[in-house]
């Protein structure tokens, strides 16, 4: 059978621009504290005082010399670098420099897409600067990044966000990379299969055993191959390895809440079988907010009876509430406890969160990333 393989077309029309921020919590902390810019700093609680438990968030690049990384166990961190300085992070605080950063995207255009505290990608294809160059506007928005807030971005320039991503990490830090669409080919033959999106920790050892270690490998394989091997992902790949990425910058994607509800039929008539069903509004809600990568303080229950009565009541916390989903069961059904009981029945039942902000872990690779075939 002869393999037919879809013809391909890069649209290189887009601006778009990947703006990461060097070691960014890292760097709040050396700048408020100018003492810390020549010492190994990590950002995580001192595994001294916490019987060894914590991660590390981030660390600076005096630190990084001794191989400590983001996502490292603290007690490790130690291990390698035993006069490192820990500091504990304070979320708030690299929240609010976020925002001051954000405010400054705002300034080149309106179309941003927020992946963390300390990253984002912003198309400037038609920007509030009317400035054609992308390299041009780059420097003007990492200087002005700089006069602000005193801290150091890297930024990606290409055609798609994906290459853009790609190009932010090429030269770090204080950094500006640019991929056209004639640079893409040769730029992608030799990218590590494990640095294309959506290829996690379950699809490197298949791609090795595939032979397909590098772009140049994957490029090698059919559509049709591909698909067969690894599903619609197949296609992607596909698609990636030869410069096409048309995903749109997701600029309207912030949530205020992120819920489930369901309707019953028959009704649920005993507080087993409702409590059954929290269990698995619990589950999906906890899927959701896993994926978005967000946190949320506030839980809402929302209760409609046989009649059409509905009750929704609420519970907040001073701090995040972990993203588990026993948690999120355990105080729907403590809401439930407080509320009337009705011979109707009980015909829906949801489950929300709000009070929504982003988890960032800079650079650390969000599960949006790596998760496999996330894409």
């Amino acid at each position: 059978m002869t393999l037919m393989d879809n013809p391909i077309q890069i649209n290189d029309d887009r601006k778009i621009l990947h703006v990461d921020m060097d070691a960014f919590y890292a760097s709040i902390e050396q700048r408020d504290t100018p003492a810390y810019q020549t010492l190994p700093l990590v950002i995580s609680r001192d595994p001294r005082q916490t019987g060894g438990r914590g991660v590390v968030t981030t660390a600076n690049y005096v630190a990084r010399q001794f191989g400590i990384h983001s996502a490292m166990p603290a007690q490790q961190a130690l291990k390698l670098c035993p006069k490192a300085v820990f500091v504990t992070p304070n979320f708030p605080h690299y929240r609010e420099i976020s925002d001051q950063i954000h405010a400054i995207f705002h300034t080149f255009t309106d179309i941003i897409e927020t992946v963390a505290f300390d990253e984002a990608y912003l198309d400037i294809t038609t920007n509030k600067r009317q400035i054609d160059d992308p390299v041009v506007l780059a420097t003007q928005l990492q200087a002005e990044i700089w006069d602000q807030t005193h801290l150091t971005s890297s930024i990606g320039v290409s055609y798609s966000k994906f290459l853009a991503k790609e190009a932010s990490d090429y030269r770090k830090p204080v950094g500006i990379t640019i991929i056209h669409a004639s640079d893409a080919h040769d730029f992608l033959m030799k990218l590590p299969i494990e640095r294309f999106r959506g290829v996690g920790k379950k699809t490197v050892p298949k791609m090795h055993e595939l032979a397909i270690k590098n772009g140049a490998d994957l490029f090698k394989w059919h559509e049709l191959d591909l698909i067969q091997k690894f599903g619609r992902f197949g296609e992607v790949l596909y698609q990636r390895v030869r410069g096409v990425d048309d995903r749109p910058v997701e600029y309207q994607r912030d949530r205020k809440s992120i819920g489930k509800e369901r309707t019953y039929w028959p009704f649920l008539t005993t507080r087993s079988e409702a409590d059954q069903q929290l269990d698995k509004l619990a589950e999906m809600v906890a899927k959701t907010v896993k994926k978005q990568q967000m946190h949320g303080r506030t839980l809402v229950l929302k209760v409609r009876y046989g009649d059409f009565k509905t009750q929704t009541k609420r519970v907040t916390q001073a701090e995040f509430i972990d993203n588990q989903p026993q948690i999120y069961a355990q105080l729907a059904k403590q809401i439930m406890d407080d509320l009337p009981q009705s011979q109707e029945g009980i015909r829906l039942l949801g489950i929300t969160l709000t009070g929504l902000a982003p988890i960032a872990f800079e650079n650390m690779r969000l599960a949006l990333f790596d998760d496999d075939h996330e894409f």
